[in-house]
């Protein structure tokens, strides 16, 4: 107990250590992308329209919203409420441009203080000096050729299940009895989703996909009498899909046929072997989409974004020379 107790104070001190924490976080794992299988296809979309010269329409994404009803026990939801900023980043692996209607209060803001001439493109001078104000432009913000939207529609548990409990040993305890148990169970997830044409409100495409989600558990116990001692060691592993990593899976295979549609991609033929068009363009990958601010893409690309290391102060050879301003 004694050996115990001092290993737990060196993971913990009473006393700020010298960078003023009084433990360690753990966990080093560097930040990386977060693709499902139908994300190299979203990226195959953007690189068949830039080689074909297809326009891509503006898109904006509404609410997708999780319509299930169903609550873990503490209160929270069981499904995630960012569907729609999953459909954002899939739209933006596609390529297709968009524009912003999920959440406009800080543009409706600005234009509040720009409509009352109280915001400014160029502040200077001291204070009480007037500065040119932001005019308000007719026409100046794009409008949306389609808009997304729908929601989680079902989640249901214990689709089916299986399982194994087997316990042996001898008729005497002193020898040992051991035990083994298995579990396999399945549940899904599924989604409606609803592609609309901005300015005559039709209903131009609708998707309903499912994703089944399996998880199991396994141990092994072994339970004996060694003399006047007792052995009881248990042994166990498990694990479940992830639930919310299932709902961004059913958004990317959802964009994916839709822009595939707006594209006039014949299907997954037109990506036979992407890696080999000279026109990929290198702002869309699997992390998501950009439009360059600066003439750097030979270092700031879409595939150096996907790169685990990169900006890591502990990974990253480059990083040691970087400098923070604290």
């Amino acid at each position: 107990m004694s050996a115990l107790s001092l290993s737990l104070t060196g993971c913990v001190s009473p006393v700020a250590l010298h960078n003023g924490n009084y433990a360690q976080p753990m966990g080093n794992a560097p930040v990386t992308a977060n693709p499902t299988p139908y994300s190299a296809a979203l990226v195959c979309l953007a690189e068949y329209a830039r080689h074909y010269g297809v326009r891509a329409p503006r898109i904006a994404v509404g609410r997708i919203a999780d319509y299930t009803g169903k609550a873990e026990d503490n209160g929270g939801r069981e499904i995630t409420q960012g569907a729609s900023l999953m459909a954002m980043s899939a739209l933006a692996k596609a390529g297709a441009p968009m524009v912003e209607r999920y959440d406009t209060s800080v543009s409706e803001l600005e234009l509040k203080y720009a409509n009352n001439k109280l915001i400014s493109d160029q502040p200077g001078g001291g204070p009480g000096a007037a500065a040119p104000y932001r005019k308000i432009l007719a026409g100046q913000i794009p409008g949306s050729d389609f808009y997304l939207v729908g929601g989680v529609t079902e989640l249901n548990y214990n689709i089916r299940s299986s399982g194994l409990d087997a316990q042996g040993g001898h008729q005497n305890v002193n020898q040992g009895t051991a035990a083994v148990t298995g579990q396999l169970y399945v549940m899904n997830v599924a989604m409606d989703l609803r592609l609309v044409e901005t300015k005559t409100m039709e209903v131009v495409d609708v998707i309903s996909y499912q994703k089944q989600i399996i998880g199991r558990q396994v141990g092994v116990g072994l339970y004996s009498f060694f003399g006047g001692d007792v052995i009881n060691v248990s042994v166990g592993e498990g694990g479940l899909e992830p639930v919310q990593r299932a709902v961004r899976a059913i958004i990317e295979r959802s964009t994916v046929e839709m822009m595939a549609n707006l594209y006039g991609a014949p299907g997954p033929s037109a990506c036979i072997n992407p890696a080999n068009d000279p026109y990929a363009p290198d702002t869309t990958g699997v992390t998501g989409g950009f439009y360059p601010a600066y003439n750097n893409l030979d270092q700031n690309n879409a595939v150096t974004r996907s790169q685990p290391n990169r900006w890591d102060s502990q990974r990253d050879p480059a990083a040691p020379a970087l400098r923070d301003r604290y």
